[in-house]
């Protein structure tokens, strides 16, 4: 089932789903998970792009160490960052051609075992590219 609150990765290492929100515009993309001094556990904010480009996030104003899973435009996991350290403002790359990142609490990707190549469903990952299509 796929829905815009949502996000379901599958992978060799197993599945898992997210409740997310969504950074799909300028400004919410800015904001990200700033000034928050918590995120649930099975929680996540989901990055989204309007074509693939290139992208390198911070941590400015962010309060809590995050792991960054950076998504390329059929929803397979391309880079993972682990544990992006509160406040670092050094530029951390994902890469090329990339449509999206999904931003969950640090350690969390080690400890499920989630790995480059995992892929990820969700409605912005639609249509025949999609690694893992919402049709299915």
């Amino acid at each position: 089932m796929c829905r815009q609150d949502t996000a379901l990765l599958r992978g060799d290492w197993g599945s898992a789903r997210f409740s997310i929100e969504i950074a799909d515009d300028v400004a919410e993309r800015a904001q990200g998970l700033m000034d928050r001094t918590s995120m649930p556990m099975g929680a996540g904010m989901l990055f989204v792009y309007e074509r693939p480009t290139t992208l390198s996030f911070w941590m400015r104003n962010t309060l809590i160490p995050l792991d960054m899973l950076f998504i390329d435009a059929r929803g397979v996991v391309q880079y993972i960052h682990h544990n992006a350290v509160p406040l670092d403002e050094s530029p951390i790359l994902g890469g090329d051609d990339l449509l999206a990142v999904l931003e969950i609490n640090g350690g969390l990707a080690a400890r499920m075992g989630i790995e480059e190549g995992t892929e990820l469903r969700h409605p912005a990952f639609s249509g025949r590219l999609a690694a893992w299509p919402c049709d299915d």
